[in-house]
């Protein structure tokens, strides 16, 4: 798009040219006078695709926009006036090209009176060398429609090519927040899973000599774990991650009960809007990971229950003193752990807060409001 309308620009602006030199032609034709004529008004069409493509100026960028615009807008004029000391009151010039200058370059309420004047000046010029009334009506309309369409053209070549950069832009905004999630849901999603079988495979390692019966039913265990781990990972990769919080704390309670950790569970709270359940099941399951990687915890609670607004879970442990609440900190703007599970309630209308309590003991809450229908 950018390019289709750089060329439609270029192509309007040099059959402007044509046609002012042709009328500027029209009133001698020796060689001399048509090279008077011909070298200033290329001199205009250089510069007035340089102010209509800002971008082809190369180094000329580093300078101040101010002075680029200001160096521009006088070589226009002096292209424009000058030759009519040397040839005559004959040269017409591309007063178009002056005039729709004058539109893209100063604001509203001087561009529009130095419009104005330019197309003034061009008539009165015009009357001076050819008085007939067609041709004053005739040039007195397309020195403001050139002047007009020139304005029009550039602003589209602009916004052709500022919608193109942002439409850029967007795909790469795009492709980042894609890979944070899945790197995000990777984390979450596996963070449990691996540190259970963690656990589980040193106890493994211990038993292997002294009980291999108990040994080869958590060998069964892992074996599912990881079976569980890896649906998750297709989940992640075919964008279709769907959790229910009461499925993940039967498993959550069946998986710490494995590890020797007692949970007490309670998440009759009801039906839950599908996003808002799914942000819950990741809480519970990084909320357990965070409680296995930073604890020595032998009991935690869970609890759903709804409240006035909407619904809360809560996740209680033990044997954090010392040991768990630095890890569990939330950190704004965090890439992973409780980072990411502040990015997640928050999206779904909740707060999320992680605390240390007396006893050694450590909270993450979730509070969620629900639109009531």
């Amino acid at each position: 798009m950018p390019r289709a309308a750089a060329a439609f620009n270029c192509a309007v602006l040099v059959g402007y040219f044509l046609a002012y030199s042709v009328l500027s032609i029209s009133f001698g034709t020796s060689p001399g006078r048509v090279v008077s004529v011909e070298l200033p008004l290329l001199g205009m069409l250089l510069v007035q695709l340089a102010v209509s493509f800002p971008r082809t100026l190369g180094r000329a960028e580093r300078l101040p926009y101010a002075m680029r615009q200001g160096a521009l807008a006088a070589a226009l004029v002096l292209f424009q006036i000058v030759p009519t000391f040397l040839v005559g009151p004959t040269y017409i010039g591309m007063p178009g090209f002056l005039a729709g200058t004058a539109l893209l370059m100063l604001p509203g309420r001087v561009a529009w009176p130095v419009f104005a004047a330019v197309v003034v000046g061009a008539d009165v010029q015009l009357y001076l060398i050819d008085p007939l009334l067609q041709d004053l009506i005739y040039f007195g309309a397309y020195t403001p429609i050139c002047g007009a369409v020139v304005f029009g053209l550039a602003r589209l070549s602009r916004s052709a090519s500022e919608l193109h950069r942002t439409r850029a832009e967007i795909a790469r905004l795009a492709v980042t927040t894609e890979r944070l999630r899945f790197a995000r849901d990777l984390h979450d999603l596996l963070g449990f899973s691996l540190s259970a079988i963690t656990l589980k495979c040193e106890l493994v390692r211990r038993l292997a000599s002294v009980r291999p019966v108990v040994a080869r039913a958590e060998l069964t265990e892992v074996l599912g774990i990881v079976r569980q781990a890896l649906a998750d990972v297709r989940t992640v990769a075919e964008g279709r991650q769907r959790m229910s919080l009461t499925e993940e704390a039967a498993s959550a309670t069946a998986m710490l009960a494995g590890v020797g950790i007692r949970a007490t569970v309670d998440t009759d709270c009801g039906e839950l809007p599908g996003d808002v359940d799914t942000v819950l099941a990741t809480m519970l399951r990084e909320g357990l990971t965070n409680m296995l990687r930073h604890s020595r915890a032998e009991h935690c609670e869970i609890t759903a229950e709804r409240t006035a607004a909407g619904v809360r879970l809560t996740l209680v442990n033990d044997g954090a003193d010392g040991t768990g609440a630095p890890g569990l900190a939330a950190r704004p703007g965090g890439g992973s752990g409780i980072g990411n599970l502040t990015t997640r309630v928050e999206a779904v209308n909740g707060r999320l807060t992680a605390r240390p309590r007396p006893g050694g003991r450590f909270e993450l809450r979730a509070e969620v409001a629900l639109l009531m229908a």
